[in-house]
């Protein structure tokens, strides 16, 4: 489910920097290039469909945002907490405090 949602993610915010750079700053965008749909919708309903395509979008990926931890399933806190079984229940390595060191090397002098 997070794979989906990741996916999710990246189409939304695909298509919001698409729907972005179709809009103009001026307020001409879309139906500056367009002359024959702004006499079918007119200009109003054009920019009108585009702001909302974008608003939708950006709320979309705001959601997908926030559910996207929810659906993570918890790696983090148990793969620790299996870490910590590990070095709990492992085997002491045996003492060697009262072990002589070893001897030189046998080619050396002293």
């Amino acid at each position: 489910m997070f794979t989906l949602i990741i996916w999710l993610s990246i189409i939304a915010s695909v298509l919001i920097i698409a729907i972005v750079l179709v809009q103009n700053p001026k307020g001409g965008g879309l139906s500056a290039n367009f002359s024959a749909a702004n006499q079918i919708l007119g200009v109003n309903k054009t920019t009108e469909g585009v702001e909302k395509i974008t608003w939708i979008l950006a709320i979309s990926l705001l959601i997908l945002s926030l559910a996207g931890p929810f659906f993570l399933g918890g790696s983090g806190s148990g793969q620790e907490s299996l870490m910590k079984d590990n070095i709990e229940n492992a085997n002491p390595a045996p003492a060697t405090q009262g072990t002589p060191p070893p001897p030189p090397p046998s080619g050396s002098n002293p």
